[in-house]
């Protein structure tokens, strides 16, 4: 599915290592996927190749109208046909992963306050974060504020959804801050209800006057 950017982009928890909590996940994901979820990126280093395609067979009914994305897995997404790829600083460049997937698969790239502008070139859009203090970042990345991620959008020419404790209540600074949206993972599937979560943040962004596709 090529297009446009989405909006409004979850992220898959990160700690899914077994059958059953692929299966646990991917009933709250289908949740969330019926509710309008826009996009989902499957980040899950701990599975195996042969359960994240299994992840991503099982959500493919139920994301017609979403876009798919894999972390770091050029090879997943190539042979998939997946919506995207994320990247992040252990991976290819942007440019290098580009030649190697099919026409309309989307290249995002992961960045922070002390990445070199010319590292993100190639990419079709960017997750910067931390933007708000997050414990899955504490102590590890420097968090940008509203006004670093306002400076790292001014240094994109590509479209920036803001990350790290996002949540509807964020959703119209970070729009004013020039994020073109936001991605989110504890927001969506830190909580028992993750399609009232995403109903509530494309609400948010509704009221500011956004469509989430």
């Amino acid at each position: 599915m090529s297009g446009p950017i989405p909006r409004l982009l979850a992220i898959s928890p990160g700690g899914l290592a077994c059958p059953a909590d692929l299966e646990h996940f991917a009933a709250l994901a289908e949740e969330a996927l019926a509710a309008g979820l826009p996009a989902l990126l499957l980040r899950e280093p701990a599975l195996s190749d042969r359960l994240r395609i299994a992840l991503h067979a099982r959500l493919l009914p139920a994301a017609k109208r979403a876009r798919l994305l894999m972390h770091d897995s050029v090879h997943l997404v190539r042979a998939l046909r997946a919506d995207g790829v994320q990247l992040g600083f252990r991976s290819l460049s942007p440019r290098q992963t580009r030649s190697l997937l099919l026409p309309g698969q989307l290249v995002g790239f992961s960045a922070h306050a002390h990445d070199a502008p010319q590292d993100r070139e190639g990419a079709d859009f960017l997750l910067a974060g931390p933007v708000l203090p997050t414990p899955s970042k504490q102590g590890l990345l420097p968090v940008l504020g509203f006004d670093g991620l306002a400076e790292l959008v001014r240094q994109s020419h590509v479209p920036v959804l803001a990350l790290g404790g996002m949540n509807a209540t964020h959703v119209a600074r970070a729009l004013t801050s020039g994020a073109h949206g936001l991605a989110v993972r504890a927001a969506v599937f830190g909580g028992r209800n993750p399609a009232a979560a995403v109903r509530e943040l494309l609400g948010a962004l509704a009221a500011a006057g956004v469509a989430p596709r």
